[in-house]
């Protein structure tokens, strides 16, 4: 068997937990509202036409925040079509994704959903065929009290109350050919920073997230961000990052490991901006955003074309996951948290049908798919500080990264209950791994509360419609903690199932 080691202590710590680390995505895509999170003809829609079994799943997987409208759809979108009477609206072309958007739900009913679903909002702006003004006009719809035009209209179409959101996007992936409204760095970098001016001149203590790369594989990757802060810099709190990850011709084993170029991404970006605030003389950290990332399937998106009609809410990027992809988003979860000290909010897209934990039929269930688990037991277990670990681990070969850890983990320590949480992935295509974690420094009084794994032996099962429960979490077993079973010591031994992601809670006596 393999072995691998860490210790931890809890005076080295690399950053509380962020809570907007758990954030998610709604975008105007596919089905991602449309028979996603509202379907008014559904058995279970309440009165607002919101499904509330999609509610509670929402609610099941710990969700924070939610990053809307989108997205490459927010790019050719005009707000003013979402509100009002809905029997008013306009049907639009939505040319990122060829197809009709009705405008049935607008930003009044998403606040609505989201308050119903305890979540922040982190509302995307369109730069793409649009600029300052419509910046402001939104923001003066959504945060501005009453007294104005269009706050009064608001008031008038039912929200007294502005809705307060705080975190706002500069649009979306503006680096990328495919965007309506694609720019170069140095065209983005003066409207990002023109907009965040005028957004700021209106409301001084709204956060602001200016676009980054939208993958680490784009040739403007890095002078992109250097370019853009260089005229924004001043004005913007975070620069976003977005990855998907995808097994490609059978290699699995360069797949667990996408975490290893996460890492990477990260580490980039937050050397590239540092070096921009060190020949501005500024003393001001820029945060991450990674509000785009999952698993995706991109290669068999860009061999299927769009549909050649236009219809509302086709069926598109409807991902099914297996064991392997749960394991990885699992890993992607890993890194944000090791990175808690600069990635201070994270989106995994999206949250219904497309590319998400979450899936419907219209009319029918709802259910989890098989990546739902490490994010909502994340969610659920990461509080207090992310601490700083060094792991010893035997390493493999993959094809795309070079030497990669077979264990990779990160722990966090909550100091109000003392609780101790453990967060491990297993590479390791055949073996399980006996995993050592030191823990002498916390004392000799912590007990395993609860312990989970995901895995399977069939790495490729997936859940669905007709079997939603196939892959679910379960009782991690083989600890030994201290001298015996779940009783007291210094450390705590755990046996990782190949291919798998675990967490293990430990508390006081």
């Amino acid at each position: 068997m393999l072995r691998a080691r860490v210790a931890l202590n809890p005076a080295s710590v690399v950053a509380p937990v962020s809570r907007r680390t758990f954030g998610s995505f709604v975008e105007h895509m596919g089905r991602c509202v449309y028979t996603g999170i509202y379907e008014p003809g559904h058995p279970l829609a309440d009165e607002d036409g919101f499904r509330t079994d999609v509610l509670a799943l929402a609610r099941e997987l710990g969700v924070t925040m939610v990053r809307y409208p989108g997205g490459n759809f927010v790019s050719g979108y005009r707000w003013e079509d979402g509100v009002g009477p809905v029997a008013d609206r306009p049907r639009r072309r939505d040319l990122a994704w060829r197809s009709i958007e009705t405008n049935e739900v607008g930003i009044d009913e998403f606040a609505k959903w989201a308050e119903k679903a305890d979540v922040e909002i982190m509302y995307a702006v369109n730069l793409g065929t649009r600029g300052v003004q419509e910046a402001l006009d939104v923001h003066e719809y959504i945060n501005h009290p009453e007294g104005t035009h269009l706050s009064e209209l608001r008031r008038a179409n039912g929200a007294e109350k502005p809705y307060g959101i705080k975190l706002w996007c500069l649009g979306n992936e503006l680096d990328g050919p495919w965007q309506t409204g694609h720019k170069t760095p140095e065209e983005y970098g003066l409207l990002a920073a023109a907009t965040a001016r005028a957004l700021r001149s209106a409301e001084p203590d709204l956060e602001l997230v200016a676009c980054g790369s939208s993958s680490s594989i784009m040739p403007t990757f890095g002078s992109w961000e250097s370019t853009l802060l260089e005229h924004a810099y001043d004005v913007v709190d975070y620069v976003s990052c977005h990855a998907y990850y995808e097994e490609h011709d059978g290699d699995l084993g360069s797949f667990l490991a996408s975490a290893v170029d996460m890492d990477h991404f990260v580490n980039s970006i937050v050397a590239t901006a540092d070096a921009v605030g060190a020949r501005l003389k500024s003393k001001k950290k820029i945060n991450l955003s990674f509000d785009e990332w999952n698993v995706w399937y991109l290669s068999r998106f860009q061999s299927a074309p769009l549909p050649k009609e236009w219809e509302v809410a086709p069926r598109v990027i409807e991902d099914q996951y297996n064991v392997a992809d749960a394991v990885v988003v699992g890993s992607l979860l890993i890194s944000l948290l090791r990175h808690s000290d600069r990635v201070t909010a994270a989106c995994q897209a999206q949250l219904v049908n497309v590319i998400a934990p979450i899936m419907t039929e219209p009319g029918g269930p709802a259910w989890r798919q098989t990546i739902f688990h490490p994010f909502a037991r994340t969610a659920a277990l990461a509080k207090g500080d992310v601490l700083r670990l060094e792991i010893q681990s035997p390493v493999y070969s993959t094809e795309k990264y070079g030497e990669a850890p077979v264990i990779d983990a990160v722990a966090t320590h909550d100091p109000a209950t003392g609780d101790v949480v453990v967060f491990a992935v297993n590479r390791d295509q055949e073996q399980s791994v006996e995993f050592a974690v030191d823990l002498r420094a916390f004392g000799d009084d912590l007990t395993v509360a609860e312990a989970w794994t995901l895995t399977d032996d069939d790495v490729r099962a997936t859940n669905t419609k007709d079997d939603p429960d196939r892959v679910t979490m379960q009782p991690l077993t083989g600890i030994a903690l201290g001298g015996g079973d779940n009783g007291g010591g210094g450390d705590v031994t755990l046996t990782l199932p190949r291919i798998s992601w675990s967490a293990i809670r430990l508390t006081r006596v």
